[in-house]
C-alpha cells in the first residue's frame, strides 16, 4: 500500500526539462554569454511563466529551446529534454519534425509571423499537411474546426481571407490555431498579448487557459507583465540580466518574493482600484533592484487652475475617412473615426483618452496636432483656432502643443545623433543660437534623467525607456504648454513604464504641463489622470473626474474595459471570464449615413455619460 501511495504522489515526468542552459552570441570575434545557467521544468498541463524586462534573456531562452537562433553566430550549451530527447543533440532534419509537432510557438507580433500573400486557411493547412498525414480536404476541414475552436466567428467564410482583413486580436487567435494544429505537447507563448488592447488580451488569456484544459497542453509563457503572470501561471521563473534570480510557485513569488529585482517588478505593477482615497495622480514607488528598498509614493501637488481658461479647447471635432472602391474609385463609404468629440484641458492637468484600438483616440490626437485634417469642429490652443491657421500660424502653435508617439525608435532618425534631434526644433523655430541650443540640450537631458554626454550617441545605442525619455526631451525643447502623449508607455516594460510615468508627473509639476494622455491601459490611466474620457466608435461615451469614472463607472463599455484588466493576484488564477468573440464594431458607414449626436446626463459634478 505504501509503495502504491508513493507511486501515486510521485511528480510526473516533465514535458520539458531545461538544465544549465547557456546561450552565447559571437560579438567581435568572441563569445558573449547572454543567458547563463538557466534550469527549470514544465510539467504536463502546467503553465510556467518566464518573467523579466527587455534584455533579461527570456526571449533568447525560448528561441534556444526551439533552436531558432542563427547557427553561425550563436552557441547553445546545456541540456533541453523534451519527450526524453535532448533537443540540442538532434540533427537539424529531426529538429524540423519536432518544431510544430511536439513543441509550437506563438510570437509577439502576429502580422510579422503571418505571410501577407497567403490566406489564413492555407497557412494553417500547411502546418497540418507538413506534420500530419492528411488530404487537402481533410486539412481544410480540420483548419475550420481549429478556427472555430479559437473562437473566430464565421470560420468557414474567413478561411480564404488574408491576414490584413483581421484585427490584431483575431490574428493572434489564428497564430494560436496554427500552433495547436499538430496538438503539441508544449506551447511556447512569447509575449502573445503585449501589443493587444486590454479586452482582447483578456480574451486571449482565457482562450489559452480553456484550450490548455481541453487539450492538456503545457505552456511556457514569456512576458514582462506581472498582472498576466498572476492570471495564468502555476509557477514563475524570474530572469534578470541573463540569469535566473528566483523560481517558485506563482503565489510564493507574489507574496513572499525574496529577490530585490522580483520585488521591484511587483512594485511597478499598476493595480486597478489602488487609487481609492487619492484625489490626484500618484507616483510609482522607486525600488532599488540591488537592495529591494523602495521609497513611499506621494501624491502630486495640485497645479490645476480650474478657474483659468483651458490651454486646449476641443469642440465637436469630427474626422471621417473616405473609402473608394471599384475601377473608377467610386466613393462607397466613410470611416467615422471621430464624431463630435468635445473636451477642455487645463494647465497642470492630465486628461486621459481611453479605449480599444479603432475607437478614434489616436485620430483625435493627430487631428488636434493637424497631422491629419478634420472635417469640422474647432481646436483652440493658446487662444488660436488650430484648424483655421495657415502654415506660418501652425508653426507658432507647435510651440504650444507637442506630441510624444508610441514607438520612440520610429520617432527618431537613426542617422542623427540624439543631441541634434533634440536641438532641431529649437533651432528651426529660431529660439536661440547653436551654442544656446547645445546648453538647452544638456539641460533637457538632465531633466529627463539622462546625462549631457549622451547627446553624441545615436538612437540604437539606447534602451526603449531611454529613447522615450529622449522623445520627451525633444517635445520639451519648445517649452510647450500641452503635450499629446499617444500610447507613450504602451511598448515599455513594466518597471521602465513606471519610471517614464514618474518622469512625466515630475515634469508636469515643475513645468505646469497639461497632458492629453492617450492609452488603452486602464490601470495606468487610473494612476496618472485627473480626468478620464472613454471613447467608443469615435465618440466619447463617458467623461469625468478620475475618481468618479473609476469609482462609479456608468457606461457598459467603461465597465467592460475595467473588467478586462488583469489582476495581479495569483489566488484568482482559476477564475474565468466569459470568452467573448466580439471585436470592436466597425466604424464604416454608408455615404449617406446621418450620425445622431449623443446626449449626455450628468451623474455627478463633471461626470457625464452618454444615454
Amino acid at each position: 500500500m505504501t509503495g502504491i501511495q508513493a507511486q501515486s504522489t510521485a511528480r510526473p515526468e516533465p514535458v520539458l526539462s531545461v538544465r544549465k542552459l547557456t546561450t552565447s552570441f559571437l560579438v567581435d570575434g568572441a563569445w558573449k554569454p547572454v543567458v547563463r545557467n538557466v534550469s527549470f521544468d514544465v510539467d504536463p498541463g502546467e503553465t510556467v511563466a518566464i518573467v523579466g524586462e527587455s534584455g533579461s534573456g527570456k526571449s533568447v531562452t525560448s528561441l534556444s529551446i526551439m533552436r531558432l537562433l542563427q547557427a553561425d553566430s550563436s552557441r547553445i550549451e546545456g541540456r533541453i529534454i523534451l519527450g526524453g530527447r535532448d533537443l540540442l543533440a538532434l540533427p537539424e532534419g529531426e529538429m524540423r519534425k519536432v518544431r510544430g509537432n511536439d513543441v509550437a510557438m506563438i510570437f509577439q507580433e502576429p502580422m510579422t509571423s503571418l505571410n501577407p500573400l497567403f490566406t489564413i486557411g492555407d497557412q494553417i493547412s500547411e502546418a497540418l499537411l507538413c506534420h500530419r498525414s492528411m488530404s487537402k480536404a481533410e486539412a481544410r476541414a480540420e483548419t475550420i474546426r481549429l478556427l472555430e475552436k479559437v473562437r473566430i466567428p464565421s470560420a468557414t467564410s474567413r478561411f480564404n481571407e488574408y491576414p490584413h482583413r483581421f484585427s490584431g486580436g483575431m490574428r493572434q487567435r489564428v497564430m494560436i490555431a496554427m500552433a495547436l494544429a499538430s496538438r503539441p505537447k508544449l506551447l511556447i507563448a512569447d509575449e502573445p498579448t503585449t501589443a493587444l488592447d486590454v479586452t482582447i488580451q483578456g480574451q486571449i488569456l482565457d482562450l489559452i487557459k480553456m484550450l490548455q484544459e481541453e487539450e492538456g497542453t503545457s505552456v511556457l509563457f514569456i512576458t514582462h507583465d506581472m498582472g498576466v503572470v498572476a492570471e495564468i501561471a502555476d509557477r514563475t521563473v524570474v530572469m534578470y540580466r541573463g540569469e535566473q534570480v528566483e523560481t517558485g510557485a506563482t503565489a510564493d513569488i507574489f507574496h513572499r518574493g525574496k529577490h530585490p529585482y522580483t520585488r521591484a517588478l511587483l512594485s511597478a505593477v499598476p493595480v486597478l482600484g489602488s487609487m481609492q482615497g487619492y484625489e490626484r495622480p500618484l507616483r510609482f514607488p522607486v525600488v532599488n533592484t540591488a537592495t529591494g528598498e523602495s521609497d513611499i509614493p506621494v501624491e502630486t501637488a495640485d497645479t490645476v487652475a480650474a478657474a483659468a481658461r483651458p490651454v486646449l479647447e476641443v469642440k465637436n471635432l469630427t474626422k471621417r475617412f473616405d473609402i473608394h472602391s471599384g475601377m473608377f474609385g467610386k466613393l462607397t463609404g466613410r470611416i467615422h473615426a471621430v464624431e463630435n468629440v468635445s473636451f477642455d484641458l487645463h494647465a497642470g492637468e492630465t486628461l486621459s483618452l481611453v479605449g480599444e484600438s479603432g475607437c478614434g483616440k489616436s485620430t483625435t490626437g493627430r487631428a488636434i496636432m493637424r497631422l491629419i485634417d478634420a472635417q469640422s469642429g474647432s481646436v483652440i490652443a493658446d487662444g488660436k483656432d488650430v484648424l483655421a491657421l495657415d502654415k506660418a500660424g501652425m508653426r507658432e502653435v507647435r510651440k504650444t502643443v507637442q506630441m510624444i508617439f508610441q514607438d520612440p525608435f520610429a520617432s527618431l532618425n537613426p542617422r542623427i545623433r540624439v543631441g541634434d534631434a533634440i536641438a532641431e526644433p529649437y533651432l528651426e523655430h529660431r529660439m536661440g543660437t547653436a551654442k544656446q541650443a547645445k546648453e538647452r540640450v544638456s539641460d533637457l537631458l538632465i531633466k529627463v534623467g539622462l546625462t549631457p554626454d549622451m547627446a553624441s550617441r545615436f538612437p540604437h545605442e539606447f534602451s526603449g525607456g531611454q529613447r522615450q525619455r529622449i522623445c520627451i526631451a525633444r517635445a520639451l525643447a519648445l517649452e510647450p504648454k500641452v503635450i499629446v502623449a499617444d500610447e507613450s508607455v504602451s511598448a515599455l516594460d513594466v518597471s521602465i513604464k513606471a519610471q517614464v510615468i514618474n518622469l512625466m508627473l515630475d515634469l508636469q509639476q515643475s513645468l505646469n504641463l497639461a497632458f492629453l494622455f492617450i492609452s488603452h491601459d486602464m490601470a495606468v490611466v487610473e494612476r496618472v489622470s485627473h480626468r478620464v474620457a472613454v471613447m467608443y466608435l469615435g465618440e466619447i461615451v463617458e467623461i469625468g473626474p478620475r475618481a468618479a469614472v473609476f469609482g462609479d463607472p456608468q457606461h457598459a463599455y467603461t465597465r467592460k474595459l475595467m473588467s478586462a484588466v488583469p489582476v495581479p493576484d495569483p489566488e484568482r488564477r482559476r477564475e474565468k471570464r466569459a470568452v467573448a468573440n466580439d471585436e470592436i464594431k466597425s466604424p464604416i458607414r454608408p455615404v449617406d449615413y446621418k450620425i445622431k449626436p449623443l446626449e449626455y446626463r450628468e451623474v455627478s459634478p463633471g461626470h457625464l455619460v452618454a444615454v
